[in-house]
């Protein structure tokens, strides 16, 4: 979509958004000196019993005074720092007394925290307002589009730009008191992990994108209601295997092309329903916001082992609704084209061999990381992610431009999400701190809430981090990383927590156009094609009308409670 911009809108392209960056960090920094910091020390944020009384036992300063020796803070046991908040904090002698699971009602915080055993000093309090930049990015996706179209494609990335500098400079400088690790500040120590999450994020995204650009479904002959329901279900399988943009790219053309003369906005929109969203729930590679859990820690096939019955469910009666619903278009609306010829049957081939290759390479890569921790102990480089890239670069140099050509392809889409997701992850690094230590006061304490709150959100904002903080408002006072979500998942409360959260995170985002980032991809190719589509409150309409009870069947089956 960035690709149609307008030119005059004056100041634009990249200078521009070094400018807004530049201008960002400067006011960031400005604020960072106008409301500094306030840090809590561990003495302040420990649980009122771990103080203990002047009568119970002192616990053993051994390992405490050797640290003290080495001139670092008193020692806290936290996870990764991965995200922000205030961890319960006590001493290492303590902790280890609260090494079982908690129950999820108590807080699964004190089993979180002694699962890395990790080593820091105090953490500053996330301030609400410091979310404001969070909210203002999500707020102009939402609307600037359908606010000034063209100037919003023109500047979206001064937008993320702008209000990422802000809060990357805060970081940097208010949060910049040394101590929190050996050499590094709570705000440098926050930013990197930020930056190699958003790495391993877009390097997935845009290498499947990428590679899916040199694939071609070469499909002949003609839809129908049978051809379509059938390619439907074929596409909500390769959701999961190469991302619902992925599949999204991939198909939508021969879709359109095969229901040509008898297209129909519902085809479009059902399309967008099961393939660009509800159809990824089975893998982290399925959609971003279960790619960003994985990220975190949740174990690769969880998903597929805990989404399975819910997705196929959901899966069905959308296809079900989809053949009924083609089924009177056809009788309504039969093919009208100028060929007298009997149509021939459909047969589909795929091309595009080297696209294939590379999209199999780009799925094996995210695996690399996780086994080189588990078999080798390297950790902490983003070597998966560097060879996800390196596949992509590969992928698109060698593949066939014909097929490139045939599919209409171009970096528009994946230099739009790439450009956001920076003002994103910036942005939304303060958020999750937020959430972190004051999530438990939103009221949030079962499935169903977890459901339809992360749910509710993800139909107007971006579903991948609306994921993101939802799962930290249910982990509750603690860092999310690999080994903490092992003691999260322990709780059976926390696993259905996570099932509701993974489920109205994915499924919720087929609700309006801005819910996942298909979405408008696929509308714009479509309309590209010479289809109406619907407006965004048109769409809105049929969501609520279509999805909506199917997704309300789903939380009475597989989630209720």
């Amino acid at each position: 979509m960035s690709g149609h911009a307008s030119h005059n809108h004056g100041f634009q392209g990249p200078k521009c958004w070094i400018l807004t960056l530049l201008v960002g960090l400067v006011i960031g920094a400005i604020v960072s000196f106008v409301a500094p910091a306030t840090y809590v020390t561990p003495h302040e944020l420990m649980p009122p019993e771990a103080h203990g009384t002047p009568d119970s036992p002192q616990p053993d300063k051994s390992l405490e005074g050797s640290l003290a020796d080495q001139g670092l803070p008193e020692p806290v046991v936290v996870a990764d720092g991965t995200d922000d908040g205030m961890p319960p904090i006590m001493p290492l002698a303590m902790a280890a007394e609260h090494a079982q699971p908690a129950p999820h009602e108590a807080g699964a915080a004190d089993a979180v925290a002694v699962a890395s055993h990790e080593v820091h000093g105090p953490s500053p309090v996330i301030p609400l307002w410091l979310v404001l930049p969070f909210v203002l990015l999500l707020a102009s996706i939402a609307l600037m589009p359908f606010i000034n179209e063209k100037a919003w494609h023109a500047h979206y990335p001064d937008f993320a730009f702008l209000l990422g500098g802000i809060v990357i400079a805060y970081y940097f400088v208010a949060f910049g008191k040394a101590g929190y690790l050996p050499g590094e500040s709570y705000g440098q120590h926050k930013m990197v992990h930020t930056a190699l999450e958003y790495y391993s994020f877009i390097a997935l995204i845009g290498g499947l994108f990428v590679a899916s650009g040199g694939v071609l479904v070469d499909v002949r002959g003609r839809g129908g209601p049978i051809v379509n329901t059938g390619l439907l279900a074929v596409g909500a399988v390769m959701a999961n295997i190469m991302g619902t943009t992925g599949a999204s790219v991939l198909l939508i053309r021969p879709f359109l092309r095969i229901n040509k003369g008898r297209l129909h906005p519902m085809h479009v929109v059902l399309f967008i329903f099961i393939i660009s969203n509800c159809g990824g729930a089975l893998t982290p590679i399925g959609d971003p916001p279960l790619y960003l859990g994985f990220l975190k820690g949740v174990p690769f096939e969880w998903t597929i082992i805990h989404l399975w019955p819910a997705w196929a469910a959901t899966i069905g009666m959308l296809l079900a609704v989809y053949f009924v619903t083609d089924t009177l278009i056809a009788r309504k609306h039969p093919f009208q084209t100028d060929d007298a010829a009997p149509a021939a049957p459909t047969r589909v081939r795929l091309r595009g061999a080297s696209g294939m290759i590379s999209l199999a390479l780009i799925v094996a890569g995210v695996f690399i990381d996780p086994m080189l921790k588990k078999y080798a102990g390297i950790e902490g480089y983003p070597i998966g992610p560097t060879f996800q890239v390196a596949v992509a670069c590969v992928a698109y140099a060698v593949a066939n431009r014909d097929i490139l050509k045939a599919n209409d392809f171009n970096f528009g889409p994946v230099k739009e999400v790439g450009l956001l997701f920076i003002g994103i992850f910036a942005t939304m690094a303060p958020a999750l701190g937020f959430l972190a230590a004051h999530g438990h006061s939103l009221g949030l304490s079962t499935p169903s809430a977890f459901y339809f709150g992360t749910g509710s959100l993800s139909a107007v904002l971006d579903n991948a981090p609306t994921y993101l903080n939802f799962l930290q408002v249910s982990f509750g006072e603690g860092d999310i990383n690999h080994e903490s979500v092992v003691a999260y998942l322990a709780s059976d409360l926390n696993r259905h927590e996570l099932i509701a959260i993974s489920l109205g995170a994915v499924f919720f985002g087929a609700m309006t156009y801005i819910g996942n980032g298909p979405n408008f991809m696929v509308r714009a190719i479509a309309e590209a094609s010479g289809l109406k589509m619907p407006s965004f409150f048109g769409y809105l309409l049929r969501s609520v009308v279509i999805l909506l009870p199917i997704l309300v069947i789903t939380w009475a089956i597989f989630v209720r409670g």
